[in-house]
């Protein structure tokens, strides 16, 4: 009988877990959907109207993620560090750049997955510390022009690694680099630089990963060099 109850409970909690966070995922998308257009976010409407972002968030308060579920867990992550950056900005709203307020990464926390933590702290310890992925530069958006564009859908579990593939290739092959044939150089995001050892993983380097996306290939014998980040919030 106390199998059967134990049994019983483990259920019970599976099936609240699993419920909670494909509402969270069906949410998230619809608002990603509603709010953001062209990598652009409607900072004004949501400041006017922030009821259908907060509703998110108490949400996600309560959903449980563990990385033996990884991509659940770094699905949820990634859309909980998007929405949280557009909280930050809508708090603040109008503002010209997140960087126009102190503590905006690393000191204001979000109540998220039954923790208080800060952006900072979602990117670096719970998702590149974790899985050593380059990928996550290119789907976690810091509310500014000068990150890879935010896409106005939610990143889902079944469909992660896909939509990662598609947000580095649109990067690598759009804004995030300047290629100067004549002076045999590349010029890259400066998220490149700063994470320079997250592009040098097993080896490679720079222009190694730089070409596994890219469709016209950068000559290994160019130089790398980095152009300014636009941290101008990204505003429609």
């Amino acid at each position: 009988m106390k199998k059967i109850i134990a049994l019983l409970l483990m259920f019970i909690a599976f099936t609240s877990w699993s419920q909670d966070t494909e509402t969270f995922f069906k949410k998230a998308d619809g608002f990603f959907k509603t709010y953001v257009k062209d990598g652009k976010v409607a900072y004004a409407k949501l400041h006017d109207n922030p009821e259908s972002l907060n509703a998110i968030l108490d949400l996600a308060k309560a959903v449980s993620v563990t990385k033996d579920e990884a991509k659940t867990y770094q699905a949820f992550w990634i859309n909980a560090y998007n929405l949280s950056v557009i909280k930050g900005i809508v708090d603040n709203y109008p503002t010209k750049s997140p960087l126009d307020h102190a503590g905006f990464f690393d000191k204001t926390k979000y109540e998220l997955a039954g923790t208080e933590i800060t952006l900072n702290d979602i990117e670096h310890k719970l998702l590149r510390a974790q899985f050593k992925d380059p990928r996550f530069h290119f789907v976690l958006v810091c509310g500014a022009v000068g990150c890879p564009p935010l896409i106005s859908d939610a990143y889902l579990p079944e469909t992660l690694d896909k939509q990662m593939e598609v947000q580095t290739k649109i990067a690598l092959n759009g804004t995030f680099l300047r290629v100067n044939t004549k002076k045999k150089r590349v010029e890259a995001s400066q998220i490149m630089e700063w994470y320079r050892d997250d592009f040098r993983m097993n080896g490679t380097t720079e222009i190694d990963f730089i070409n596994t996306y890219r469709t016209e290939k950068i000559p290994d014998n160019f130089k790398i060099r980095y152009f300014p980040y636009d941290w101008k919030v990204n505003e429609q």
